[in-house]
């Protein structure tokens, strides 16, 4: 790969805001999304769900919903296979393909509220939830278990009497069943002797709520089981092959026998990484010989599809009257849910990876509760650390006096210092984000009564992982590029301005296409902010290959020898100068008798992958009589390598800040003391809309990433992290009182000004 050092900084077709290629498909509803999909002879599934938090499944008669007219298939968890538990690699995680098979259908227990019971095919949906309501469900209800006390307590029921706390390397000592399921310690130095060096300590517990990520669009998916034929699934997922792993894992399959077929995504944020209705309509599609369509109601997606893990976090910081930090300790506690599997991992690894300092020891815990299993949303686990670490950041910036941007320059990692979890980083841009936001005109702007700026740096270390694309030539000089990521974010574009570099041929002459299981090699996930980053390295690379291929034709055609055959602009030029350039359409019209078809692949392992690190700004107004928090105005700025289509990276910082602001002021589930969701619709669950968020200005960083031939780092997920640490800190400069407990909501944050 070329160093984006020997690539000139303008080019001609990247970092251009060429027009988005799914527009016009999705402002005219020409964009096909999961729910979209029909087929001949279709019918349509609905699922039983608990309305038992903890229970044991004593019985369950479909006698009478099999009976119903129109009812085709009835299934319960019996019609599904036993699968052993089999840790499996899914993208950057490892999973206990046995738990995903009982998230998807129980078995002997349910373990949340919303918990599949048993599910029903029928001719049309009315059926089906008349079929529903004759599923005789008998339950024996067990102790409810909510929260991390109750789950850690010395009587604790138990959600799975053969789960034992593991570490990394295997069962902690004397291990005994619990609902602690894993147990991650992160030490660097000697935190004792760092406490001891420090002139001032501060420590502070904070805790955040189960959020959901809210995506529009909810769970879809339309399943062909054909007797003696592949499987074939249309499905609304942020990966096909990932889902094609679950669901073989899941009914003890091959993948060979899957086609899963992405649809438009309406929505992800990490919350279509995993499989929920897939397997049933599989079982349902086999059982009745028909395809099957099941679509989610809002409803069920809030109870029972994956929210981020709600937290605790205990964290204490030492510093030198300097303002340099010479230790930190902290304690993490995740919501796992019904199963093991909370992002405590990534929250240890980022927590205090953006700060040098020497004697750090970080404990993680993962912890079962009686909610739904907790699924990835958006630098899962990186919020919640960086809320509590940026808090006490900003409490130790007032205590010693200092700026609270000068703080974190003073310690702020640079290219060549280690990561607090162990690798070091390359060339990295956060000092320069830092002074960014110091010299923005905001910052130093006076404040009203009742204002408070606040402000905050996040880490996410992004992934590489597996990508295929191919690049193919038409014969007008079109081009297709097709890979296996489902586009969440803006990929197809980025796909497009990279073969439009590589190749010379305008944007507007490529299609950027997402290919389905069966029509590209295998590609991980869109997930990890790694889509720009490895996908695109995989475009450049079949791109390159294409253009390798149109200098052999020209020579060919010239009668060189290869070397003395160069690309420029679109164009085979001979060095010789003896011949006139060949433009690329005119090599593909001819190339037929040059060879056949023109094309180029790429499969790859991206390797090298670069960290991004964002600051964050915010002004906000309390109205101190009723508690209601006004956000004034917010500034986002990040290291993003390089912006390959500027427009997506910004609205990716938006979009990062806007989630940010609702887990902050108003998202949390509200459960009942019988652990029953009471708020399961958008009407209840809060998200923001355009009247509670100002204009969010951005501003780009760019330090190129060595290891990527544009020097691309990943974007998406680092601007999420910052903003409940920047809005509790602005809050609790204008309430005189440090903001602990996320969302800061009317009622809540009214409480904290009234003790």
């Amino acid at each position: 790969m070329n160093n984006p050092a020997e690539k000139p900084e303008i080019y001609q077709y990247v970092g251009t805001r060429s027009i988005r290629p799914d527009g016009v498909d999705k402002v005219t509803g020409r964009a096909r999304f999961g729910a979209d999909y029909f087929l001949p002879n279709m019918v349509h599934g609905r699922v039983l769900r608990s309305d038992h938090a903890h229970a044991r499944i004593v019985s369950i008669n479909t006698e009478k919903a099999t009976a119903l007219a129109g009812v085709v298939a009835v299934v319960t968890g019996a019609d599904f296979p036993d699968i052993p538990r089999t840790m499996i690699h899914l993208g950057e995680q490892q999973a206990d393909i046995r738990d995903i098979a009982e998230n998807v259908m129980a078995r002997d227990k349910v373990l949340y509220h919303g918990h599949a019971v048993a599910a029903v095919a029928a001719t049309s949906l009315e059926i089906a939830e008349q079929a529903l309501a004759l599923i005789e469900v008998v339950y024996e209800p067990l102790p409810v278990v909510m929260d991390l006390d109750t789950a850690q307590a010395d009587d604790a029921t138990l959600l799975h009497s053969d789960q034992v706390t593991m570490t990394m390397t295997g069962p902690v000592e004397n291990a005994q069943p619990s609902n602690v399921a894993m147990y991650m310690p992160l030490p660097k130095g000697d935190v004792t002797q760092g406490f001891e060096q420090a002139d001032v300590v501060i420590e502070n517990s904070f805790q955040t709520a189960t959020v959901h990520q809210g995506y529009v669009e909810p769970h879809a998916t339309l399943v062909d089981a054909q007797v003696g034929g592949k499987t074939r699934i249309w499905t609304s997922t942020q990966g096909p092959f990932l889902f094609r792993t679950q669901i073989a894992g899941a009914l003890a399959m091959s993948v060979s026998e899957l086609q899963v077929i992405p649809t438009e995504i309406g929505g992800g944020f990490g919350g279509k990484l995993s499989i929920y209705l897939e397997p049933v309509a599989v079982i349902l599609s086999r059982a009745c010989s028909r395809p099957v369509k099941m679509v989610m109601s809002r409803e069920e997606v809030l109870r029972a599809s994956g929210p981020a893990s709600a937290s605790r976090i205990w964290v204490k910081v030492g510093a030198k009257s300097d303002g340099t930090l010479v230790a930190a300790q902290a304690k993490l506690e995740f919501e796992a849910g019904g199963f093991k599997g909370s992002p405590m991992v990534p929250a240890v690894m980022t927590m205090f990876a953006s700060y040098n300092i020497e004697h750090v020891l970080l404990e993680g815990y993962d912890v079962v509760v009686n909610k739904p299993k907790a699924s990835a949303y958006r630098a899962p686990g990186a919020p919640q650390a960086a809320f509590a670490a940026e808090s006490v950041i900003d409490e130790l910036a007032l205590k010693l006096g200092m700026d609270p941007i000068d703080l974190r320059l003073k310690n702020a990692v640079d290219g060549g210092d280690l990561a607090v979890y162990g690798p070091p980083f390359e060339a990295i841009g956060l000092k320069q984000a830092l002074q960014a936001v110091k010299a923005h005109p905001w910052y130093g702007q006076p404040l009203a009564e009742n204002q408070g700026r606040g402000v905050a740096l996040g880490f996410w270390f992004n992934v590489g992982m597996q990508s295929s694309a191919t690049v193919r030539l038409n014969e007008d000089g079109a081009v297709t590029v097709v890979t296996g990521s489902p586009d969440i974010g803006g990929s197809r574009a980025s796909m497009a301005l990279f073969a439009a570099e590589e190749l010379g041929v305008p944007p507007d002459r490529i299609e950027a296409l997402v290919g389905d299981t069966e029509s590209i090699g295998y590609c991980d996930t869109t997930g990890g902010s790694r889509t720009t980053y490895a996908t695109g390295m995989a475009v450049v690379e079949a791109a390159r290959d294409a253009v390798q291929e149109l200098r052999r034709r020209a020579a060919l055609t010239w009668e060189l020898p290869l070397e003395q055959v160069a690309w420029q602009q679109g164009r085979a030029v001979d060095l010789t100068a003896a011949n006139d350039p060949l433009p690329l359409a005119e090599l593909t019209a001819n190339a037929g008798q040059t060879g056949g078809p023109i094309a180029g692949s790429a499969e790859l392992n991206a390797q090298g992958v670069g960290p991004g690190f964002g600051v964050h700004l915010c002004d906000v107004e309390v109205d101190q009589e009723t508690g209601a928090t006004k956000i004034l105005r917010y500034l986002a700025v990040q290291d993003v390598g390089k912006a390959i289509h500027p427009s997506y990276v910004e609205g990716q910082l938006q979009g990062g800040a806007v989630q940010g602001i609702g887990l902050a002021l108003n998202e949390e589930y509200l459960y009942t003391d019988e652990g029953v969701l009471d708020n399961p619709g958008f009407l209840d669950y809060r998200i923001p809309v355009a009247s509670d968020v100002p204009m969010i200005e951005t501003h780009l960083v760019e330090v190129p990433h060595p290891a990527h031939p544009y020097g691309v780092r990943g974007v998406g997920e680092t601007p999420i992290v910052p903003p409940m640490a920047t809005i509790a800190n602005a809050i609790s400069h204008v309430i005189g009182k440090r903001v602990t407990r996320l969302p800061a909501s009317p009622p809540r944050l009214l409480a904290l000004i009234d003790q």
